[in-house]
């Protein structure tokens, strides 16, 4: 707690994030969202001058597709920040991302229904 006409200490992690970031504002979750799949595009290289989180980057979507929030945990940066990075990155056309799976369908009632039945005669 601080007392009157003492500054409190301002977090690493707030001021990190703003650097990375160039205080731009961070793209939303419908531009990529947690489960969306990145990978390095073929035939592709690192830009020019790349920010160590930027290498980081690189270096796991390099290996195959990664989902955004297996890149956050791994680089242990903010979710909105890693989906900053990434978008830069596939707009650049040096990522690859594969769009979010449709929801499932319910399976139709009559076809569990029939499967229980069968499933009840053979170990009944």
């Amino acid at each position: 707690m601080t007392s009157p006409g003492e500054e409190q200490r301002v977090s690493g992690g707030f001021i990190r994030s703003y650097v990375i970031t160039g205080g731009r504002e961070l793209p939303s979750a419908d531009d990529l969202s947690l489960i969306t799949l990145v990978t390095v595009g073929p035939g592709q290289e690192l830009p020019a001058r790349p920010s160590p989180e930027t290498v980081a980057i690189w270096k796991l979507c390099s290996g195959g597709y990664l989902s955004v929030a297996e890149v956050a945990a791994r680089l242990e940066l903010p979710v909105g920040v890693v989906r900053l990075l990434l978008t830069d990155l596939i707009s650049a056309g040096r990522l690859l991302r594969r769009g979010t799976p449709p929801p499932a369908q319910a399976p139709d009632p009559r076809l569990l229904e029939k499967v229980l039945h069968g499933l009840q005669r053979r170990f009944a």
